[in-house]
């Protein structure tokens, strides 16, 4: 009778675990989902379809997208070169090839799977090169913490250039920003999170059980393949990369502009390089929110600074849902090549396709 309910204990804690891993999937996948569905809806209620079919019917020129589709490819090149001169201070060796196509592989499993993508990339690339995932990973969120820095510098730089457009935009979502402004400021949640990362770290530090080993296993990982960043060999030519990647994105967007004559007449107006470098850090920061490849908060962005510049919610739609529309099947394209071109690896090495 006993070691029936210990049975019955343990598939009762299982089924526990189970259903909160459940409810972590649908929370992970499902809230990206729902607020982009939300956001287009939204997006499409409140414009005149037939008129935003009409003035990419009629206005849109193509070939500068294409231009924009080419300079998006050159910055996932670049993103991969990049990560390469990190993965080789940490004697890690793998080819420009596959890390390109772990970049085009990362951005199409977002599409479907947000923030998946990185870890995707990450499990790739550590089988190919037969090293540790930890740091690899570690790499991985040092570049990522670097793009961060990388936004924050830039927006900082656009609200001293255009203070005007960028407190209208504070304001608009003023609501919002309160919110988080009273949680931050909050001492009692400050307090919650010293005691709990107090009490983690002392368990980790000091605990011999099998999940601290591999947690200290993880964090040394982690911190070993950001710590390289500053004493890696070419660090100039990183920085360069650095540059050359955030530069592609707002080349690819200020050529963009020409695609439509509305947008093309305010990127060539007398300060329309700011105008454009408005819309540029105000979608940039829309792809935090989580969503699926950016779909919905970037449109939002996009319309909201173009508007502030006077053009009309029908045009800025257009404009935003074409951009995006084309770079969303831009990724799709290169989904399938990465995933193509690794079953393709795979049948040459006669292995099974385990990481797709």
């Amino acid at each position: 009778m006993q070691i029936r309910t210990r049975a019955q204990r343990n598939h009762s804690m299982t089924d526990t675990a189970r259903k909160k891993g459940i409810i972590g999937k649908i929370a992970a996948y499902g809230i990206p989902l729902a607020v982009s569905v939300g956001l287009c809806y939204m997006l499409f209620t409140s414009i005149d379809f037939a008129e935003m079919r009409t003035i990419v019917r009629e206005q849109c020129r193509p070939q500068w997208l294409l231009l924009a589709m080419a300079i998006s490819v050159l910055s996932h090149v670049a993103r991969a070169a990049r990560w390469q001169l990190q993965l080789r201070a940490l004697s890690l060796r793998s080819g420009l090839w596959e890390l390109t196509l772990s970049i085009f592989g990362t951005y199409a499993v977002n599409l479907v799977f947000p923030r998946l993508g990185e870890v995707w990339r990450t499990t790739y690339i550590s089988r190919r090169s037969g090293a540790p995932f930890s740091e690899v990973f570690g790499s991985m969120v040092a570049e990522r913490l670097v793009d961060m820095c990388t936004v924050v510098l830039i927006l900082t730089a656009t609200f001293f250039l255009a203070s005007g457009h960028m407190i209208d935009y504070l304001q608009g979502s003023a609501g919002a920003v309160g919110e988080l402004a009273g949680m931050l400021g909050s001492p009692w949640m400050w307090a919650l999170f010293a005691v709990g990362l107090t009490g983690g770290w002392i368990y980790v530090a000091r605990s011999r059980s099998p999940l601290a080993l591999k947690v200290r296993e993880a964090v040394s990982g982690l911190w070993h393949g950001f710590a390289v960043l500053a004493t890696m060999p070419g660090r100039g030519r990183w920085l360069l990369l650095t540059i050359a990647i955030w530069g592609c994105y707002f080349v690819q967007l200020y050529v963009a502009f020409y695609a439509f004559p509305f947008t093309a007449a305010l990127a060539s107006a007398p300060g329309g390089v700011i105008a454009v470098l408005v819309t540029y850090v105000l979608s940039s920061v829309a792809m935090g929110v989580p969503s699926n490849g950016g779909i919905g908060p970037w449109q939002w962005a996009v319309i909201f600074a173009l508007g502030s510049y006077g053009i009309g919610r029908a045009e800025s739609g257009a404009f935003a849902n074409m951009v995006l529309g084309t770079q969303t099947l831009l990724l799709i394209a290169l989904g399938i090549l990465t995933f193509a071109c690794i079953l393709w690896q795979n049948h040459k090495t006669k292995k099974q396709p385990t990481y797709i």
